[in-house]
């Protein structure tokens, strides 16, 4: 890799649930010595306190009238991200369905955003980073050092997160054919908000993950950003 430019580095990489983001991003993160930012679990650790409120997440003026008095705080022990939500560590809280379709429909809303979207960003001004969301490249950090957008098919992605509730003891009787049915659905919204909308910046490099090992995928990556740095 070429000599590092001034300032700090900073990777995008964003895509739709179940295309690897997550565990893409960690191990960079991991082999770079970079910063791992999850944003997606910030919008889950939100959803967390939502559900204790018993919102409807689909009430917008509820929802938003509720963020006052959440108190949302990042803390990395070993350098694994935990959400503390009010004093609470909520991280194994945050990958169960009913959160996941919380924050579906939560993260939609301008005010439920921007409480998130400096906190993201003053992130990324104090060390080199990799986030991952739905629209880093796009509105979080448009002048990040690399913008990758992961892409997969529905079924690959349905199979895969299947694969990760059953590990986590996290079924909660959801099936294949419901996760990838959540999954098309949760596609459709996010593409089609009026809100920072889900889809690869101009600039973004678009790799399918689909058919594609981790190890493939990070090569890739790595291999773009050497061309940047």
């Amino acid at each position: 890799m070429k000599e590092k430019k001034e300032g700090f580095v900073s990777i995008a990489i964003d895509g739709p649930s179940g295309v690897g983001k997550t565990t893409i991003a960690k191990s960079i993160a991991e082999k770079l010595q970079y910063l791992y930012i999850d944003t997606g679990a910030m919008f889950r650790a939100l959803s967390v306190r939502f559900q204790e409120l018993g919102l409807d997440p689909a009430d917008e003026a509820a929802v938003c009238a509720a963020l006052p008095d959440i108190a949302l705080t990042i803390r990395y022990e070993e350098g694994t991200q935990h959400m503390i939500v009010n004093g609470e560590d909520v991280t194994d809280r945050l990958r169960t369905e009913d959160i996941s379709r919380i924050a579906s429909v939560t993260s939609q809303y301008q005010k439920v955003r921007s409480r998130l979207l400096e906190m993201q960003r003053e992130l990324a001004r104090t060390a080199d980073v990799i986030m991952d969301g739905r629209d880093i490249g796009t509105v979080v950090l448009p002048q990040a050092t690399l913008k990758v957008f992961l892409t997969a098919r529905a079924r690959v992605r349905a199979e895969r997160r299947y694969k990760q509730l059953v590990k986590l003891d996290k079924l909660e009787g959801a099936t294949l054919e419901s996760i990838e049915k959540d999954i098309e659905e949760r596609d459709y919204r996010d593409s089609h908000r009026e809100i920072a909308p889900l889809k690869p910046a101009d600039d973004a490099v678009t790799i399918d993950t689909s058919d594609l090992t981790i190890a493939e995928v990070e090569a890739a990556i790595l291999d773009e950003l050497a061309k940047r740095c």
